[in-house]
């Protein structure tokens, strides 16, 4: 079997890419804008594109005639979004559209899994939580109108061209792996450089009221594996923990985890324009289908990205 993976030199494309290698014999490819480092197995190929490119991507699926197609290339950071919607837009929908197109142009079917967000949802009523795939789209943010285009567009193509299409909600996720810009490994990060004696025992936060959804990304991934071999085409699936942590809890868990005490301070600008005061939601759907559930603590999580912090600052 031969799937192409968008997004895979990202943070959930590379955990996934080391899962299909560790529990299937599927061959894979992986598209980048930027050039790769070689592969690490045979069964694993790289391919150079930009996926707005429409004659490139026409070619490459052409070729390629993949049986799979897990579609996570993205701009995924919703602060860059408000800095730059447009370029959101473009990096979020345009791919998808080319790669909808040349699969209809190849005359081929594969699976397609797209890769959307718990954004679309919003900010919701106290009644509608936990949220669940039923739920209205009521974006609040550009990234989150991205998402919700890319899911109709997921859903559109299903009903006007048959095409097998299944669509992954993840809420956050994280784990080893996911860069610093991003709140837990940016708090792990500053908290490796206080330990280290690099910078002051000071932090400055933004909304820590926040309450969010947490799922290790190795939990991800194997719902998107799940959700590969066992989704229903034409159907959305919510990947989540079911459980809302405040972003303060998150970080006094590290500071346990750590042995640290911090001055913490709040910084304006570390605000959205417009946030969700808490989100999570039901897996129930995924787990009837698939029988996937997360697997890894919330706090073996932590204690992994504060030891990949910590590596990285002693070799600093």
């Amino acid at each position: 079997m031969q799937v192409l993976i968008t997004g895979m030199h990202g943070f959930a494309g590379r955990a996934l890419a080391d899962l299909l290698l560790r529990e299937t014999d599927w061959r894979i490819a992986g598209v980048s804008r930027t050039s790769q480092p070689p592969p690490s197995d045979a069964r694993l190929s790289w391919i150079q594109l930009d996926l707005t490119n429409r004659d490139g991507v026409l070619r490459l699926i052409g070729e390629l005639r993949p049986d799979a197609i897990v579609h996570m290339a993205a701009q995924t950071h919703v602060p860059t979004s408000w800095e730059a919607p447009w370029d959101t837009f473009e990096q979020n929908v345009h791919p998808q559209l080319s790669i909808f197109q040349a699969v209809l142009a190849a005359r081929i079917n594969p699976r397609i899994l797209v890769v959307t967000s718990n954004e679309v949802y919003g900010a919701p009523q106290s009644h509608e939580l936990p949220f669940r795939e039923s739920q209205p789209f009521r974006p609040n943010n550009p990234y989150a109108v991205s998402k919700a285009a890319q899911d109709l567009m997921a859903r559109q193509y299903h009903i006007s061209h048959n095409l097998d299409v299944c669509v992954a909600r993840p809420f956050n996720h994280f784990g080893p792996g996911q860069a610093p810009r991003f709140v837990i490994p940016g708090f792990a990060q500053q908290l490796a450089e206080i330990n280290a004696g690099l910078r002051e025992p000071v932090m400055r936060l933004g909304n820590m009221a926040a309450q969010r959804d947490f799922t290790d990304v190795r939990d991800v991934v194997r719902a998107y594996l799940s959700i590969l071999r066992s989704g229903q085409s034409g159907c959305a699936y919510n990947v989540c923990s079911g459980a809302p942590r405040s972003i303060q809890l998150v970080l006094d868990t590290m500071l346990l985890l750590a042995g640290l005490q911090v001055e913490q301070v709040s910084d304006p600008s570390k605000f959205r324009p417009i946030d969700t005061p808490v989100s999570f939601g039901d897996h129930a759907l995924l787990t009837g289908a698939a029988g996937w559930q997360p697997e890894i603590p919330f706090e073996t999580t932590l204690a992994d990205v504060l030891e990949e912090a910590r590596a990285q600052v002693a070799i600093r």
